[in-house]
């Protein structure tokens, strides 16, 4: 061979393995983001290919499928009562991708995931239409209307657990929004969806797991239970030694009480009528550090509780001085929580104690309704005692007998509940948010925790408060997952 040639052949051998390489690479090293990129069309076409499956509660499903006569998508999303069950669905958009269970199960519910691979090759013998699995979740249809229908036209949200399992019950956020009005890809969708996005009241936010408020006095529960764990108190009954009003540690700061009668009150009594100045001085006696310590036994401080769906991590602030220890223990400074979180604490104490970690997907189903997973409850930790646990029980139980929480009561049903009212806005200028935690309890052990937020800024100041407008809303969930039990 000449050469010309040879160079010739040396070029085409080098452009040939340039080419190799490349689609090497592309098969192997950016295969699964090119797979899992928003901008890839095909993904989005191949999502609506076939019929999707559905989210299941009670044994029903909550969402659908409908056959269009489009070219590129050949079906649709549908919902059943949207608004009520988005903060547990999420949305599946032709234009607009998907979120939480609908993002997270995608797989499943195409019927493309790996878990279905045997499924698939079946119906290529049998020649079945490929269809999607079952997402089946651990949601109480009842508790949740009885959740979305308390908030009403407020602004707010509901997170109910099962303190045994777990299982998340009741999952509302309010206002809320029909993910139905832009499952397509139509001038409408676009309308609907860009309307939602300049919303100032966020439809879209998922208030019971991403967004976090000041707790206010719901805070005190585990205050007390920090109280009781690291020996601030001995004798839930006996005078504390409280000042009123109560100067904060290293300033001349005065904390006062909304109420007469916190001077030296037991921990009991202040739990029951909600003192600060008992609850700030017992924070400060515990210390920082070990208020910190209590606090994230709870799970405060971690970003990674996935129910799937993530929750954002609830904060007790790991640095702050002795004054803002002092007011974190009463729920305010920069202390900051979800409603997901608030139930949690709310679970551990009604469960003696014992911490199980949060989860609302029961099962996966195969479309032949095989199960292919099933969730297992899960002990995520032990913030407190046994007999500790049931100390603060006697307490909550207090209060919702003769204290703040009254309106929570059910008849022939043991309830244990705290009261919040947590101020916030620059110089607390804003209406405060009315907070309620609290369980019920019959022979069997506790079967529901709640925890309920209100950000009603509608109402007058003097009228917002835990008791009022939260507790009540607390008391239908209670009473929704009772009678689902009869």
């Amino acid at each position: 061979m000449n050469k010309p040639l040879r160079r010739i052949a040396i070029f085409c051998g080098l452009l040939v393995l340039a080419l190799l390489v490349r689609i090497n690479w592309l098969q192997y090293a950016e295969a699964e983001d090119l797979n899992t990129n928003s901008k890839n069309r095909r993904i989005t076409i191949e999502r609506y290919a076939s019929e999707r499956g559905n989210i299941i509660v009670d044994g029903k499903p909550i969402t659908g499928s409908v056959e269009t006569n489009d070219t590129d998508f050949k079906y649709k999303r549908t919902y059943v009562n949207g608004p009520m069950w988005a903060p547990v669905t999420g949305y599946a958009s032709q234009a607009f991708d998907a979120n939480q269970i609908e993002k997270l199960e995608d797989g499943i519910l195409t019927g493309n995931s790996d878990q279905l691979f045997f499924d698939r090759t079946m119906a290529m013998f049998t020649g079945d239409t490929k269809k999607g699995g079952n997402v089946v979740t651990t949601l109480n249809g009842a508790a949740q209307k009885a959740a979305f229908e308390g908030l009403g036209s407020k602004k707010g949200a509901v997170a109910a657990i099962d303190p045994q399992t777990g299982k998340i019950l009741a999952l509302a956020s309010t206002p809320s929004y029909d993910p139905a009005s832009f499952a397509g890809y139509r001038d409408a969708d676009a309308k609907a969806w860009n309307a939602l996005e300049k919303d100032k009241d966020k439809p879209k936010l998922n208030r019971a797991l991403r967004e976090v408020y000041p707790p206010g006095s719901t805070f005190k529960v585990l205050t007390a239970a920090a109280a009781l764990e690291y020996g601030a108190v001995d004798d839930i009954d006996a005078a504390t030694d409280t000042p009123e009003p109560y100067t904060l540690p290293d300033t001349r700061t005065k904390l006062p009480n909304s109420h007469p009668g916190c001077k030296n009150a037991s921990l009991n009594e202040a739990l029951r009528v909600s003192c600060n100045t008992v609850f700030a001085k017992l924070g400060d006696t515990v210390g920082r550090d070990k208020m910190v310590e209590m606090a994230q036994k709870f799970g405060f401080n971690n970003a990674e509780i996935d129910t799937p769906v993530r929750a954002a991590a609830s904060v007790y602030d790991k640095n702050m001085d002795k004054p803002g220890n002092a007011l974190s223990s009463i729920g305010q400074f920069n202390t900051a929580t979800t409603p997901l979180q608030m139930a949690m604490v709310t679970a551990a104490i009604a469960n003696d104690g014992k911490l199980m970690k949060p989860y609302m997907i029961d099962q996966l189903e195969a479309p032949n309704l095989d199960v292919i997973s099933k969730t297992e409850p899960q002990e995520m930790s032990r913030p407190v005692s046994q007999k500790n646990a049931q100390l603060l029980q006697q307490m909550m139980e207090n209060v919702v007998d003769s204290g703040t929480g009254e309106k929570a009561q059910i008849d022939g049903v043991k309830v244990g509940g705290k009261t919040g009212t947590a101020q916030h806005g620059e110089n607390n200028s804003k209406n405060p948010y009315a907070w309620f935690i609290s369980y019920a309890k019959t022979a069997d052990g506790s079967p529901v925790a709640v925890a309920v937020v209100v950000e009603d800024s509608e109402a007058r100041r003097d009228d917002i408060s835990g008791g009022g407008l939260a507790a009540p809303i607390a008391k239908k969930v209670m009473q929704a997952v009772l009678d689902s039990k009869k």
